[in-house]
């Protein structure tokens, strides 16, 4: 297959792990001469990099790929994801799809485009009878000025409501020493932060020989690469040792900032979603966790409308967020998803009625977030400079996970600046550049 000058490009949905992956192919296409263009200009070749935590997602996933045909009727369609990876069938089915790989499959991208073919592919991993492949790696980030390592994939939970577990298999950990040299390798790059992510994060290690864990592994990095900056991705309540939170309030290296799925603040909820905890730990745990470090951002994951939620149920989540010391909420409705236990439990919330709540919660997050953000009025703030500077004003990310905007930095994309803070408004923090 001739690809020189051959234009590609990549529509994602979903997950941040959606989005490593999809950087990850598209660093592999640039290196093999495809030239990474915007979905809307039509490029000869398209890989659509599904999601389908949702019904609603796996619409969108079959209208990106009947609108990349609109767009270009003679390109090539390559679907993948987690999608691809449940119903393939489905998947193969639409007008156009020249290839259906699973999430596996990914790292094999370049080598199925080499092979030249005139039927349809279609090649996806059954991770019933199989452990699946190591995370994918990528060693630079296009127009980023923070970096991944994607330390982790698969998950083992089963949580009701969540189809994942079917779509990217069990729980699979990339090897210490792989971990360090590509944290190592971002770090001499250049960049000022790096961040851990993965599907199950907390489950890192237990399938390593000899078995380790995050912690572990969060401490050799801490002892034996310089950096800036290392932030963890989204953690289970229940693995967040004590000994994590000591660490991070001892460092000057781990970004005080933890991302914590609560998903309902409801005992008998908790217990009909699978999740193997109780409102009494998570409260005791944010608790630990804000008189470790009173300074920290604490993001909360909440599902609201989840099926036979009743008005006290919700109530009581809502009760709980607003006594815990928190910095931000994700609010999601409930979404049927076909598949899971959840999808066929009586007594499913009307969506009227699981918007109403979702706009509840979101409303107390807000008020969250502007607490905990102008506390910092007065403060100085290390942020690594985002984005390009717009109408004169420039964008960072604080340690605890704050944007602070301010005046000028139109060359400082990607590198640490310091910024004293002299306001809030509903976009951030806003202040000098010093």
């Amino acid at each position: 297959m001739d690809q020189v000058k051959r234009t590609v490009a990549i529509a994602t949905l979903g997950c941040k792990t959606n989005q490593f992956e999809s950087a990850a192919m598209e660093e592999r296409l640039r290196e093999a001469g495809y030239q990474v263009i915007p979905f809307e200009e039509g490029a000869d070749l398209v890989v659509v990099n599904t999601c389908t935590v949702t019904a609603a997602t796996d619409s969108q996933s079959r209208n990106l790929i009947r609108r990349a045909r609109r767009l270009n009727f003679d390109c090539r369609v390559i679907v993948t994801g987690c999608y691809a990876q449940v119903d393939p069938a489905v998947i193969s089915s639409i007008p156009g799809v020249a290839m259906v790989i699973g999430n596996d499959e990914k790292k094999d991208l370049l080598r199925y485009l080499a092979e030249e073919r005139e039927a349809q592919l279609v090649a996806v991993d059954n991770h019933g009878h199989g452990r699946g492949q190591l995370p994918l790696s990528l060693s630079s980030f296009t127009e980023r000025s923070r970096a991944f390592v994607q330390i982790q994939s698969g998950c083992d939970a089963f949580c009701s409501y969540c189809i994942i577990p079917y779509a990217r298999g069990s729980s699979r950990s990339l090897p210490v020493e792989e971990v360090l040299r590509q944290v190592a390798g971002l770090a001499d790059r250049g960049f000022p932060e790096v961040v851990l992510t993965g599907i199950h994060m907390g489950a890192y290690g237990k399938d390593l020989e000899p078995e380790t864990n995050l912690l572990e592994l969060v401490r050799r990095i801490e002892d034996e690469i310089e950096l800036p900056r290392l932030r963890l991705g989204s953690l289970e309540p229940t693995e967040i040792p004590d000994g994590l939170i000591s660490l991070m309030s001892d460092s000057d290296k781990i970004c005080p900032h933890l991302h914590i799925p609560l998903q309902a603040g409801d005992n008998e909820v908790l217990g009909r979603m699978n999740r193997h905890y109780d409102t009494a730990f998570f409260h005791q745990l944010i608790e630990r966790i804000h008189r470790k470090l009173p300074e920290a951002a604490i993001g909360l994951d909440v599902i609201a409308g989840f099926p036979g939620e009743s008005e006290s149920e919700f109530e009581n989540t809502r009760r709980l967020i607003e006594n815990l010391p928190i910095s931000h909420l994700h609010v999601f409705p409930y979404s049927r998803r076909p598949g899971t236990p959840a999808a066929s439990m009586p007594d499913q919330v009307p969506r009227d009625v699981a918007r109403q709540r979702c706009a509840i919660l979101r409303s107390l997050g807000e008020r969250k977030n502007r607490s905990f953000a102008e506390q910092f009025i007065g403060r100085v703030l290390e942020v690594v400079v985002e984005g390009g500077n717009r109408g004169g004003w420039g964008r960072g990310l604080a340690r605890n996970y704050l944007t602070v905007q301010f005046r000028g930095g139109s060359k400082l994309q990607g590198r640490r600046a310091w910024v004293k803070v002299e306001g809030w408004n509903p976009a951030g923090l806003r202040g000098s550049l010093l």
